[in-house]
């Protein structure tokens, strides 16, 4: 499922504490003035954790279908690249034989671009394919084969039920976002890297016991009563948050694997396996093709 499809479901409950933030401002004497009554931070507490919650699920949302963009687009080089390759081997040999039958220059310019399609010369970002990534360096497979650890390319481009369950639930305990101080903020950011790299490959067994050594860490002060200026700034943020993960969200549906992504959200491993009998087929036709233009 896209993070599009699952907004619509957080997307009302990250937005309606901000919302109401003016509420809150002009609720907030007559709170104080109530016999008994909650302090006026308690509702904007309110207002903050729902708002948190609903991040939380949004952000699991946007991260389940950026694994699985990048896990179509790397089964997909993997496992029909060399598909691609045959079908544009034939096309430029049938080019080429029709080229040198009738020698016309249109036909010989067609051949000629054929034949580059085959072996293009590779950018930057293709050379490094699989390897580098723009932000954090190496990619984790990259480091395993440079740090003779075993390398793990995802099975499947959705990971199990039982993963994905696996997943969810850390990432709904552990997320950064619910630290109080920057120490504890490092300390889940590097635990959600790790659930993160689980996660993308699909490893039940790791993401089990990141849940045993998630329960056996060390437990989060519980929140104090706030002062309500924070309580706003942290209103403020998390909106910003939410705007952040829109763009990405919308940059990933958009792009050409996420779109082919939403032809199946339901069984994407099944969509590959559909690219490759068009594909089969193709190089059946292609291969026909040639062997008739050779006489």
């Amino acid at each position: 499922m896209t993070p599009e499809a699952e907004q619509s479901e957080s997307q009302s409950a990250a937005e309606e504490p901000v919302a109401e933030r003016a509420g809150s401002r002009d609720g907030a004497d007559a709170e104080k003035t109530a016999e008994g009554g909650p302090r006026p931070e308690e509702r904007l507490e309110r207002s903050v954790r729902a708002a948190e919650q609903a991040l939380i699920e949004y952000e699991i949302a946007v991260e389940t279908f950026r694994v699985e963009v990048e896990n179509f687009s790397r089964l997909h080089h993997q496992r029909l690249g060399p598909m691609y390759t045959r079908l544009d081997e034939l096309e430029a040999e049938i080019a080429e034989l029709r080229a040198a039958r009738s020698g016309d220059p249109e036909d010989l310019r067609r051949a000629h671009e054929a034949r580059a399609r085959v072996m293009p010369m590779p950018g930057v970002e293709e050379l490094f394919h699989g390897w580098m990534d723009s932000e954090e360096g190496l990619f984790p497979e990259a480091q395993a084969m440079l740090t003779d650890r075993p390398v793990r390319t995802p099975q499947r481009v959705r990971p199990s039920e039982e993963a994905r369950k696996l997943y969810r639930d850390l990432a709904r305990k552990a997320h950064p976002d619910l630290a109080q101080d920057e120490s504890e903020r490092l300390r889940r950011e590097e635990f959600i890297t790790r659930v993160n790299a689980a996660y993308a490959r699909g490893d039940e067994n790791l993401l089990r016991q990141l849940s045993e050594e998630w329960a056996a860490g060390p437990r989060p002060e519980e929140r104090g009563p706030s002062r309500s200026e924070e309580l706003y700034a942290r209103l403020e943020w998390l909106a910003q948050r939410k705007d952040m993960l829109t763009a990405l969200a919308r940059e990933l549906e958009e792009s050409a694997i996420g779109s082919m992504l939403r032809l199946a959200p339901d069984d994407p491993d099944r969509l590959l396996e559909e690219i490759a009998e068009q594909l089969l087929a193709q190089v059946s036709q292609k291969e026909a093709e040639l062997a008739e233009l050779r006489g």
